[in-house]
């Protein structure tokens, strides 16, 4: 029965009218398997139940395994939240009650949307530019990948499918209104969920990664990774080189990930006039300067939801009255915002 369930509905979002990524879908059939072998191996059940007699008693005696287990909340946000979607698949709405119902504590499941350190690469005192060098030695696909990462904020997997050429298009080709051109070209990104943007060539890094990348591949048509290899042997290969020159936690407090952070982090100080964010003990900022920043770091991160930008930038602080920022006027001078403006 479960098999079936998973057959019929994995593909559909729990909560919107839309289908989810493929990764979403092999990782919520993968816990849902595991979810019912585990009431057994772990939470002593001596049988399995049908999905359709899934009861309060074996989400609790899991969720007691997965204290034990020390889950992050955010992990076990995820699983609540797979089986919700399981309990909807048969017409359960509101089966699967909140976290607390559980006898989980606030700290135990509220996780935080919001960045509480500087998980950027500069933060940890890594030289970028001298580290990617040594890396595009090594590896010149992943080298050329992660100069794209710093200088356009891509995903790691957005920029091993990064075609240097096709990616290329003329504002006419995205479809954007005339009053927000930017730059004559942009990169075409498609993202998680199927989601395009374009980003804007208006910076000489972001023009400088790309040209880098065009001298990277074999042809026009070549993505970043080794056309030899499958993108799955791609990632891993991306992820074995970074390893290798310690861009790992453990060795250098940074991951690949983390030269994301810096380059939204840097997006946001642009727009900002050099202000840093909250996660680098920046702001309060007036709301009508720091809330189009945060548009623009979420629409370059490939998000929907503004709230998703503090994920890099840390919390929205309150504003304080009387407070003075500089900002650049529309003349490129300096202007000043008093935060009761």
């Amino acid at each position: 029965m479960l098999e079936i369930l998973i057959e019929l509905f994995n593909s559909q979002h729990t909560a919107l009218e839309k289908t989810v990524s493929h990764k979403t879908r092999q990782e919520r059939a993968q816990f849902l398997r595991r979810f019912f072998r585990d009431l057994r191996i772990k939470a002593g059940f001596k049988t399995v139940p049908d999905p359709r007699n899934l009861g309060q008693k074996h989400i609790h005696a899991m969720v007691q395994v997965w204290r034990q287990e020390g889950l992050a909340p955010a992990t076990v946000q995820t699983y609540l939240s797979f089986l919700r979607g399981l309990a909807m698949w048969m017409g359960k709405h509101g089966f699967v009650r909140k976290p607390d119902h559980y006898g989980l504590s606030v700290e135990e499941y509220e996780r935080h949307e919001y960045a509480q350190r500087d998980k950027s690469w500069s933060a940890q005192g890594v030289d970028i530019d001298a580290l990617i060098a040594r890396v595009g030695e090594y590896d010149a696909y992943v080298g050329a990948s992660l100069r794209l990462i710093q200088a356009l904020g891509l995903r790691r997997k957005e920029s091993v499918l990064f075609r240097p050429f096709q990616s290329v298009v003329p504002f006419e080709a995205t479809g954007l209104p005339p009053e927000k051109k930017a730059a004559d070209r942009y990169v075409r990104i498609k993202g998680k969920g199927g989601r395009v943007r374009h980003i804007s060539l208006d910076q000489p890094a972001g023009v400088a990664a790309v040209e880098f990348a065009q001298g990277v591949v074999a042809s026009r048509d070549a993505h970043m990774g080794n056309p030899a290899h499958t993108l799955k042997q791609n990632l891993r290969r991306f992820d074995y080189v970074l390893e290798k020159f310690g861009i790992t936690l453990r060795q250098r407090g940074v991951t690949g990930h983390g030269l994301r952070h810096e380059a939204l982090i840097e997006h946001y100080q642009d727009q900002t006039g050099g202000i840093s964010p909250p996660v680098r003990g920046g702001g309060p900022l007036p709301l009508a300067l720091d809330r189009p920043a945060r548009q623009s770091v979420a629409r370059l991160a490939g998000h929907n939801r503004l709230r998703s930008a503090s994920a890099y930038l840390g919390a929205v602080l309150p504003r304080q009255t009387n407070a003075v920022v500089p900002v650049l006027a529309a003349d490129d001078h300096t202007a000043i915002i008093r935060g009761n403006d």
